[in-house]
Protein backbone atom coordinates (compact mmCIF):
# COMPACT_ATOMS: atom_id res chain seq x y z
CA UNK A 1 0.00 0.00 0.00
CA UNK A 2 1.29 3.42 -0.80
CA UNK A 3 1.26 6.83 0.72
CA UNK A 4 -1.16 9.11 -1.42
CA UNK A 5 0.03 13.08 -1.33
CA UNK A 6 -2.19 14.24 0.93
CA UNK A 7 -0.22 12.08 3.59
CA UNK A 8 2.72 14.92 2.78
CA UNK A 9 2.24 17.66 5.03
CA UNK A 10 3.33 20.90 5.48
CA UNK A 11 5.32 20.34 8.02
CA UNK A 12 7.14 17.66 5.92
CA UNK A 13 7.17 20.15 2.88
CA UNK A 14 8.97 22.76 5.56
CA UNK A 15 11.30 20.56 6.63
CA UNK A 16 12.04 19.60 3.42
CA UNK A 17 13.20 23.35 2.01
CA UNK A 18 15.34 23.72 5.20
CA UNK A 19 17.35 20.19 4.18
CA UNK A 20 17.88 22.07 0.78
CA UNK A 21 19.03 25.47 2.05
CA UNK A 22 21.38 23.17 3.97
CA UNK A 23 22.27 20.73 1.44
CA UNK A 24 23.62 23.86 -0.24
CA UNK A 25 25.04 25.43 1.86
CA UNK A 26 27.04 22.41 2.90
CA UNK A 27 27.14 19.51 0.96
CA UNK A 28 29.54 18.73 -1.96
CA UNK A 29 27.79 16.66 -4.22
CA UNK A 30 29.01 14.22 -6.83
CA UNK A 31 30.04 14.17 -10.25
CA UNK A 32 28.20 17.96 -10.41
CA UNK A 33 29.39 21.75 -11.04
CA UNK A 34 28.42 22.67 -7.45
CA UNK A 35 27.28 26.17 -8.33
CA UNK A 36 24.09 25.65 -11.01
CA UNK A 37 23.08 21.81 -9.23
CA UNK A 38 19.55 22.12 -7.96
CA UNK A 39 18.93 19.07 -6.62
CA UNK A 40 15.51 17.52 -6.07
CA UNK A 41 14.59 16.89 -2.04
CA UNK A 42 12.90 13.96 -1.53
CA UNK A 43 10.78 13.69 1.41
CA UNK A 44 9.52 10.43 1.26
CA UNK A 45 9.82 6.47 -0.25
CA UNK A 46 7.55 3.61 0.06
CA UNK A 47 7.54 0.76 -3.04
CA UNK A 48 7.92 2.20 -5.63
CA UNK A 49 6.89 5.29 -5.12
CA UNK A 50 9.27 8.84 -4.07
CA UNK A 51 7.29 12.04 -3.31
CA UNK A 52 9.72 15.27 -4.01
CA UNK A 53 10.21 18.46 -2.14
CA UNK A 54 6.80 20.36 -2.97
CA UNK A 55 4.90 16.73 -1.82
CA UNK A 56 4.44 15.29 -5.79
CA UNK A 57 4.26 11.49 -5.68
CA UNK A 58 6.90 10.11 -8.27
CA UNK A 59 6.79 6.91 -9.97
CA UNK A 60 10.23 5.43 -9.38
CA UNK A 61 11.63 3.99 -12.63
CA UNK A 62 15.36 4.24 -11.62
CA UNK A 63 15.27 2.62 -8.52
CA UNK A 64 17.85 5.33 -7.38
CA UNK A 65 21.26 4.45 -9.19
CA UNK A 66 19.88 0.75 -10.10
CA UNK A 67 20.40 -0.31 -6.67
CA UNK A 68 16.42 -0.32 -4.80
CA UNK A 69 16.17 -3.84 -6.54
CA UNK A 70 13.52 -4.56 -3.65
CA UNK A 71 11.77 -1.25 -4.07
CA UNK A 72 11.90 1.36 -1.05
CA UNK A 73 11.36 0.49 2.59
CA UNK A 74 10.54 -2.99 2.30
CA UNK A 75 9.38 -3.96 5.63
CA UNK A 76 11.60 -7.29 6.12
CA UNK A 77 14.64 -5.04 5.23
CA UNK A 78 13.93 -2.42 7.40
CA UNK A 79 12.94 -4.32 10.28
CA UNK A 80 16.31 -6.47 9.39
CA UNK A 81 18.36 -3.49 9.99
CA UNK A 82 16.44 -2.48 13.60
CA UNK A 83 17.28 -6.04 15.01
CA UNK A 84 20.72 -6.09 14.26
CA UNK A 85 20.99 -2.49 15.32
CA UNK A 86 20.03 -3.83 19.06
CA UNK A 87 22.18 -6.69 19.43
CA UNK A 88 25.37 -5.55 17.38
CA UNK A 89 25.73 -1.84 15.72
CA UNK A 90 29.35 -2.47 14.57
CA UNK A 91 32.22 -5.16 15.03
CA UNK A 92 35.95 -4.77 13.70
CA UNK A 93 36.02 -6.96 10.69
CA UNK A 94 38.47 -9.32 12.42
CA UNK A 95 35.75 -10.63 14.63
CA UNK A 96 33.26 -13.14 12.90
CA UNK A 97 28.97 -12.21 13.34
CA UNK A 98 26.45 -14.18 12.53
CA UNK A 99 25.01 -11.26 10.16
CA UNK A 100 28.01 -11.47 7.84
CA UNK A 101 28.70 -15.30 8.31
CA UNK A 102 24.69 -15.45 6.85
CA UNK A 103 25.39 -13.17 4.05
CA UNK A 104 28.10 -14.71 2.79
CA UNK A 105 26.12 -18.08 2.80
CA UNK A 106 23.25 -16.40 0.90
CA UNK A 107 25.34 -14.98 -1.55
CA UNK A 108 27.75 -18.12 -2.27
CA UNK A 109 24.21 -20.34 -2.38
CA UNK A 110 23.72 -18.34 -5.51
CA UNK A 111 26.99 -17.15 -7.27
CA UNK A 112 27.63 -19.28 -10.54
CA UNK A 113 30.17 -21.97 -10.29
CA UNK A 114 32.21 -22.44 -7.14
CA UNK A 115 32.86 -18.62 -6.56
CA UNK A 116 31.82 -19.71 -2.82
CA UNK A 117 34.48 -17.16 -0.80
CA UNK A 118 32.97 -13.79 -0.54
CA UNK A 119 35.18 -10.70 0.53
CA UNK A 120 33.25 -7.68 1.64
CA UNK A 121 33.47 -4.31 0.62
CA UNK A 122 31.79 -0.80 0.42
CA UNK A 123 30.30 -1.00 -2.66
CA UNK A 124 31.23 -1.65 -6.19
CA UNK A 125 34.05 0.72 -6.68
CA UNK A 126 36.53 -0.63 -3.96
CA UNK A 127 34.93 -4.47 -5.06
CA UNK A 128 36.37 -3.81 -8.56
CA UNK A 129 39.73 -2.36 -7.06
CA UNK A 130 40.08 -5.25 -4.30
CA UNK A 131 39.14 -8.09 -7.39
CA UNK A 132 41.96 -6.17 -9.54
CA UNK A 133 44.12 -6.08 -6.19
CA UNK A 134 43.60 -9.90 -6.23
CA UNK A 135 44.32 -10.89 -9.71
CA UNK A 136 47.83 -8.89 -9.84
CA UNK A 137 49.12 -10.75 -6.24
CA UNK A 138 47.45 -13.86 -7.97
CA UNK A 139 49.18 -13.87 -11.32
CA UNK A 140 52.35 -11.39 -9.96
CA UNK A 141 51.25 -9.06 -13.31
CA UNK A 142 49.82 -5.48 -13.70
CA UNK A 143 47.95 -4.73 -16.92
CA UNK A 144 43.93 -4.39 -16.88
CA UNK A 145 42.18 -4.98 -19.85
CA UNK A 146 38.42 -3.10 -19.73
CA UNK A 147 36.14 -1.93 -22.30
CA UNK A 148 35.55 1.51 -23.60
CA UNK A 149 31.82 2.34 -22.65
CA UNK A 150 31.92 0.65 -19.29
CA UNK A 151 31.66 2.08 -15.40
CA UNK A 152 33.42 0.07 -12.79
CA UNK A 153 33.20 3.09 -10.35
CA UNK A 154 34.83 6.48 -8.91
CA UNK A 155 37.73 5.74 -6.69
CA UNK A 156 41.31 6.07 -8.12
CA UNK A 157 42.04 2.98 -9.80
CA UNK A 158 38.36 1.64 -10.38
CA UNK A 159 37.33 5.01 -12.54
CA UNK A 160 40.55 4.77 -14.72
CA UNK A 161 39.07 1.57 -15.10
CA UNK A 162 35.76 2.93 -16.29
CA UNK A 163 35.59 3.64 -19.93
CA UNK A 164 33.40 6.93 -20.13
CA UNK A 165 34.02 10.07 -20.39
CA UNK A 166 34.06 10.30 -16.16
CA UNK A 167 37.59 8.72 -16.59
CA UNK A 168 39.15 11.58 -18.76
CA UNK A 169 39.53 14.00 -16.18
CA UNK A 170 41.84 11.79 -13.66
CA UNK A 171 43.02 9.54 -16.08
CA UNK A 172 47.21 9.97 -16.17
CA UNK A 173 47.61 7.18 -18.46
CA UNK A 174 50.04 5.59 -15.21
CA UNK A 175 47.51 2.74 -13.92
CA UNK A 176 48.46 0.06 -16.13
CA UNK A 177 45.02 -0.06 -17.55
CA UNK A 178 44.61 -0.71 -21.39
CA UNK A 179 40.78 0.14 -23.09
CA UNK A 180 39.50 -2.63 -25.60
CA UNK A 181 36.26 -1.48 -27.46
CA UNK A 182 33.31 -3.38 -26.93
CA UNK A 183 30.54 -5.61 -28.71
CA UNK A 184 28.46 -3.51 -29.29
CA UNK A 185 25.67 -3.73 -31.86
CA UNK A 186 23.78 -0.56 -32.35
CA UNK A 187 27.14 1.35 -32.42
CA UNK A 188 29.75 -1.06 -33.67
CA UNK A 189 33.09 -0.06 -33.83
CA UNK A 190 33.84 -3.00 -36.30
CA UNK A 191 31.41 -2.00 -39.28
CA UNK A 192 29.20 -5.41 -38.53
CA UNK A 193 26.05 -5.78 -40.22
CA UNK A 194 24.76 -8.70 -37.87
CA UNK A 195 25.19 -9.91 -34.84
CA UNK A 196 27.31 -12.89 -35.54
CA UNK A 197 29.66 -10.56 -36.99
CA UNK A 198 29.70 -7.85 -34.34
CA UNK A 199 30.99 -10.96 -32.10
CA UNK A 200 33.45 -12.24 -34.46
CA UNK A 201 34.72 -9.41 -34.74
CA UNK A 202 34.92 -7.60 -31.29
CA UNK A 203 36.44 -11.13 -30.18
CA UNK A 204 38.98 -11.09 -32.93
CA UNK A 205 39.79 -7.18 -31.79
CA UNK A 206 40.14 -8.07 -28.52
CA UNK A 207 42.91 -11.10 -29.06
CA UNK A 208 44.54 -8.44 -31.23
CA UNK A 209 44.92 -6.82 -28.13
CA UNK A 210 46.09 -9.18 -25.69
CA UNK A 211 48.75 -10.28 -28.26
CA UNK A 212 49.87 -6.55 -28.83
CA UNK A 213 50.05 -5.82 -25.22
CA UNK A 214 51.71 -8.77 -23.74
CA UNK A 215 49.47 -11.99 -22.46
CA UNK A 216 52.32 -12.50 -20.02
CA UNK A 217 52.19 -8.81 -18.86
CA UNK A 218 48.07 -9.07 -18.38
CA UNK A 219 46.99 -9.67 -15.06
CA UNK A 220 43.27 -9.07 -15.52
CA UNK A 221 40.12 -8.35 -17.92
CA UNK A 222 37.48 -6.93 -16.26
CA UNK A 223 33.78 -6.61 -17.92
CA UNK A 224 30.54 -5.57 -17.02
CA UNK A 225 28.24 -8.83 -17.62
CA UNK A 226 25.56 -6.48 -18.92
CA UNK A 227 26.84 -2.73 -18.34
CA UNK A 228 24.73 -0.46 -16.69
CA UNK A 229 25.30 3.01 -17.02
CA UNK A 230 27.30 2.87 -20.13
CA UNK A 231 23.91 1.67 -21.94
CA UNK A 232 22.95 -1.26 -21.11
CA UNK A 233 23.51 -3.18 -24.43
CA UNK A 234 23.31 -6.73 -23.90
CA UNK A 235 26.28 -9.04 -25.53
CA UNK A 236 25.63 -10.54 -28.63
CA UNK A 237 25.20 -14.25 -28.63
CA UNK A 238 28.77 -16.03 -28.21
CA UNK A 239 30.21 -12.56 -27.12
CA UNK A 240 30.77 -13.97 -23.64
CA UNK A 241 31.64 -17.24 -24.26
CA UNK A 242 34.54 -16.02 -26.34
CA UNK A 243 36.09 -13.46 -23.31
CA UNK A 244 35.82 -16.31 -21.11
CA UNK A 245 37.59 -19.09 -23.84
CA UNK A 246 40.05 -16.03 -24.63
CA UNK A 247 41.03 -15.60 -21.02
CA UNK A 248 41.81 -19.07 -20.43
CA UNK A 249 43.85 -19.47 -23.29
CA UNK A 250 45.87 -16.54 -22.27
CA UNK A 251 45.87 -16.76 -18.43
CA UNK A 252 44.03 -13.75 -18.05
CA UNK A 253 41.91 -13.58 -14.60
CA UNK A 254 38.52 -12.65 -15.72
CA UNK A 255 36.59 -10.50 -13.45
CA UNK A 256 32.64 -9.98 -14.00
CA UNK A 257 31.40 -7.23 -13.23
CA UNK A 258 27.96 -7.74 -11.61
CA UNK A 259 27.51 -4.40 -9.51
CA UNK A 260 24.52 -3.19 -11.49
CA UNK A 261 23.17 -6.31 -13.29
CA UNK A 262 23.53 -8.98 -10.68
CA UNK A 263 20.99 -10.13 -8.03
CA UNK A 264 18.04 -10.21 -10.16
CA UNK A 265 17.92 -7.23 -12.19
CA UNK A 266 18.61 -9.17 -15.70
CA UNK A 267 16.21 -12.07 -14.79
CA UNK A 268 18.75 -14.05 -13.71
CA UNK A 269 20.84 -14.04 -10.26
CA UNK A 270 23.77 -13.12 -11.89
CA UNK A 271 23.70 -11.30 -15.53
CA UNK A 272 26.77 -14.13 -16.55
CA UNK A 273 23.82 -16.59 -16.15
CA UNK A 274 22.69 -16.20 -18.90
CA UNK A 275 25.30 -17.39 -21.29
CA UNK A 276 26.60 -20.04 -18.60
CA UNK A 277 30.03 -18.39 -18.06
CA UNK A 278 31.95 -18.60 -14.76
CA UNK A 279 34.55 -15.69 -14.08
CA UNK A 280 37.19 -16.25 -11.67
CA UNK A 281 36.46 -13.31 -9.59
CA UNK A 282 32.97 -11.39 -9.49
CA UNK A 283 32.07 -7.92 -8.01
CA UNK A 284 28.71 -7.14 -6.71
CA UNK A 285 27.00 -4.33 -4.45
CA UNK A 286 24.02 -2.61 -5.45
CA UNK A 287 21.24 -5.36 -5.39
CA UNK A 288 22.66 -7.36 -2.45
CA UNK A 289 20.60 -5.43 0.15
CA UNK A 290 18.96 -3.10 -2.31
CA UNK A 291 21.50 -0.12 -1.43
CA UNK A 292 19.53 0.26 2.24
CA UNK A 293 23.33 0.06 3.99
CA UNK A 294 26.53 0.32 1.74
CA UNK A 295 27.38 -2.88 1.17
CA UNK A 296 29.48 -4.41 -2.26
CA UNK A 297 31.64 -7.44 -2.55
CA UNK A 298 33.99 -10.05 -4.37
CA UNK A 299 33.13 -13.34 -4.99
CA UNK A 300 36.45 -15.49 -5.38
CA UNK A 301 37.05 -18.75 -7.25
CA UNK A 302 38.76 -21.71 -5.12
CA UNK A 303 42.19 -21.05 -7.63
CA UNK A 304 42.52 -17.42 -6.51
CA UNK A 305 41.53 -18.36 -2.88
CA UNK A 306 44.35 -20.93 -2.62
CA UNK A 307 47.20 -18.18 -3.29
CA UNK A 308 46.04 -16.48 -0.30
CA UNK A 309 45.81 -19.40 2.06
CA UNK A 310 49.00 -18.86 3.40
CA UNK A 311 49.55 -15.45 1.74
CA UNK A 312 48.69 -12.69 3.64
CA UNK A 313 45.95 -10.47 1.29
CA UNK A 314 47.66 -7.38 1.36
CA UNK A 315 44.23 -5.32 1.65
CA UNK A 316 41.00 -4.73 4.03
CA UNK A 317 38.63 -2.27 5.46
CA UNK A 318 37.65 -0.92 8.53
CA UNK A 319 33.57 -1.62 7.82
CA UNK A 320 34.39 -4.97 5.64
CA UNK A 321 31.04 -6.69 6.38
CA UNK A 322 29.35 -4.39 8.70
CA UNK A 323 26.68 -6.23 10.61
CA UNK A 324 23.62 -3.46 9.72
CA UNK A 325 24.86 -3.60 6.01
CA UNK A 326 24.74 -7.62 6.32
CA UNK A 327 21.27 -8.28 8.21
CA UNK A 328 20.25 -6.11 5.17
CA UNK A 329 22.14 -7.97 2.93
CA UNK A 330 20.09 -11.51 4.42
CA UNK A 331 17.19 -10.08 4.72
CA UNK A 332 17.06 -8.75 0.87
CA UNK A 333 17.90 -11.78 -0.19
CA UNK A 334 15.61 -14.03 1.27
CA UNK A 335 12.75 -11.78 0.55
CA UNK A 336 14.15 -12.14 -3.20
CA UNK A 337 13.67 -16.04 -2.92
CA UNK A 338 10.63 -16.13 -0.65
CA UNK A 339 8.72 -13.54 -3.21
CA UNK A 340 10.50 -15.14 -6.21
CA UNK A 341 11.60 -12.06 -7.71
CA UNK A 342 14.33 -12.70 -9.93
CA UNK A 343 11.40 -14.98 -11.96
CA UNK A 344 9.18 -12.20 -11.75
CA UNK A 345 12.18 -9.88 -12.89
CA UNK A 346 12.39 -11.92 -15.83
CA UNK A 347 8.69 -12.24 -16.26
CA UNK A 348 7.91 -8.15 -16.34
CA UNK A 349 10.64 -8.13 -18.85
CA UNK A 350 9.38 -10.71 -20.99
CA UNK A 351 5.70 -9.78 -20.72
CA UNK A 352 5.66 -6.05 -20.06
CA UNK A 353 9.03 -4.10 -20.80
CA UNK A 354 10.22 -5.72 -23.37
CA UNK A 355 6.92 -5.42 -26.08
CA UNK A 356 6.23 -1.92 -24.66
CA UNK A 357 9.33 -0.51 -25.89
CA UNK A 358 9.07 -2.67 -29.06
CA UNK A 359 5.66 -0.76 -29.63
CA UNK A 360 7.69 2.51 -28.30
CA UNK A 361 10.51 2.00 -31.39
CA UNK A 362 7.49 1.30 -33.92
CA UNK A 363 5.50 4.53 -33.00
CA UNK A 364 8.44 6.81 -32.13
CA UNK A 365 10.47 8.17 -34.92
CA UNK A 366 12.86 9.49 -31.76
CA UNK A 367 13.18 5.79 -30.59
CA UNK A 368 16.29 4.19 -32.15
CA UNK A 369 17.54 1.21 -30.42
CA UNK A 370 15.48 -0.80 -27.77
CA UNK A 371 17.14 -3.54 -25.83
CA UNK A 372 17.28 -4.93 -22.11
CA UNK A 373 16.00 -8.26 -20.46
CA UNK A 374 14.25 -8.44 -17.32
CA UNK A 375 13.91 -4.83 -15.49
CA UNK A 376 16.98 -3.83 -17.17
CA UNK A 377 16.46 -1.87 -20.79
CA UNK A 378 17.69 1.06 -22.42
CA UNK A 379 15.69 3.28 -24.94
CA UNK A 380 18.57 5.21 -27.63
CA UNK A 381 17.06 8.55 -28.52
CA UNK A 382 18.16 9.79 -31.96
CA UNK A 383 17.53 13.20 -34.15
CA UNK A 384 17.98 10.51 -37.52
CA UNK A 385 17.12 7.07 -37.34
CA UNK A 386 19.15 6.70 -40.61
CA UNK A 387 22.39 8.59 -39.08
CA UNK A 388 21.19 7.59 -35.68
CA UNK A 389 22.71 10.86 -34.35
CA UNK A 390 22.21 10.96 -30.71
CA UNK A 391 19.95 13.12 -29.27
CA UNK A 392 22.56 14.25 -26.95
CA UNK A 393 26.42 13.99 -27.74
CA UNK A 394 28.51 10.79 -26.08
CA UNK A 395 29.78 12.40 -22.84
CA UNK A 396 27.20 14.91 -22.03
CA UNK A 397 23.62 16.37 -22.20
CA UNK A 398 22.04 18.60 -24.38
CA UNK A 399 18.62 21.20 -24.32
CA UNK A 400 16.54 18.83 -26.31
CA UNK A 401 17.59 15.61 -23.75
CA UNK A 402 16.52 18.50 -20.91
CA UNK A 403 13.50 19.09 -22.25
CA UNK A 404 12.54 15.11 -22.54
CA UNK A 405 13.42 14.58 -19.00
CA UNK A 406 11.29 17.32 -17.64
CA UNK A 407 8.53 15.59 -19.19
CA UNK A 408 8.68 12.78 -17.74
CA UNK A 409 8.87 14.60 -14.26
CA UNK A 410 5.85 16.26 -15.06
CA UNK A 411 4.13 13.46 -16.02
CA UNK A 412 4.95 12.38 -12.69
CA UNK A 413 8.23 9.87 -12.90
CA UNK A 414 11.43 10.04 -11.99
CA UNK A 415 13.41 8.75 -14.55
CA UNK A 416 17.14 7.56 -14.95
CA UNK A 417 18.87 8.92 -18.14
CA UNK A 418 22.39 9.50 -19.22
CA UNK A 419 23.62 10.78 -22.48
CA UNK A 420 21.05 10.45 -25.01
CA UNK A 421 19.01 7.58 -23.14
CA UNK A 422 16.20 6.77 -20.76
CA UNK A 423 16.56 3.64 -18.97
CA UNK A 424 13.82 1.19 -17.56
CA UNK A 425 14.83 0.15 -15.00
CA UNK A 426 11.96 -0.02 -11.78
CA UNK A 427 12.61 -2.18 -8.71
CA UNK A 428 12.05 -6.20 -9.10
CA UNK A 429 9.06 -6.47 -7.40
CA UNK A 430 6.91 -2.95 -9.24
CA UNK A 431 2.99 -3.82 -9.65
CA UNK A 432 2.09 -4.52 -13.13
CA UNK A 433 0.12 -1.88 -12.93
CA UNK A 434 2.34 0.85 -11.69
CA UNK A 435 4.63 -0.02 -14.54
CA UNK A 436 2.04 -0.01 -17.04
CA UNK A 437 1.09 3.38 -15.50
CA UNK A 438 4.74 4.71 -15.55
CA UNK A 439 5.38 3.44 -19.50
CA UNK A 440 2.33 5.38 -19.76
CA UNK A 441 3.94 8.27 -18.79
CA UNK A 442 7.48 7.74 -20.10
CA UNK A 443 5.39 7.40 -23.71
CA UNK A 444 4.34 11.42 -22.98
CA UNK A 445 8.20 12.23 -22.81
CA UNK A 446 9.16 10.44 -25.99
CA UNK A 447 6.22 12.92 -27.74
CA UNK A 448 8.39 15.35 -26.78
CA UNK A 449 11.71 13.59 -27.98
CA UNK A 450 9.91 12.98 -31.15
CA UNK A 451 9.15 17.29 -31.87
CA UNK A 452 13.46 16.89 -32.66
CA UNK A 453 13.62 14.52 -34.48
CA UNK A 454 15.18 15.86 -38.45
Amino acid sequence: MTTEISDITSEQIAAGQRAHELDREHVFHSWQAQGPFNPMTILKTEGSYVWDGEGNKLIDLSSQLVNTNVGHQHPKVVAAIIEQAGKIATIAPQHVNDARSEAARLIASHTPGDLDKIFFTNGGADANEHAIRMARVHTGKHKVLSAYRSYHGGTHLAVNVTGDPRRVASDNASDGVVHFFPAYPYRSYFNSTTEAEETQRALKHLEDTIILEGASNIAALVLESIPGSAGIYVPPAGYMEGVRELTRKYGIVFIADEVMAGFGRSGEWFAVNHWNVVPDLMTFAKGVNSGYVPLGGVAISPQIFETFRERVYPGGLTYSGHPLACAAAVATIEAMEEEDLVANAKRLGDEIIGPRLAQFKADHPSVGDVRGTGVFWAIELVTNRETREPLAAYGGSSPEMNQVIAAARAAGLLPFANFNRLHVVPALNIPDDVLIEALDKLEQALVVADGFVK
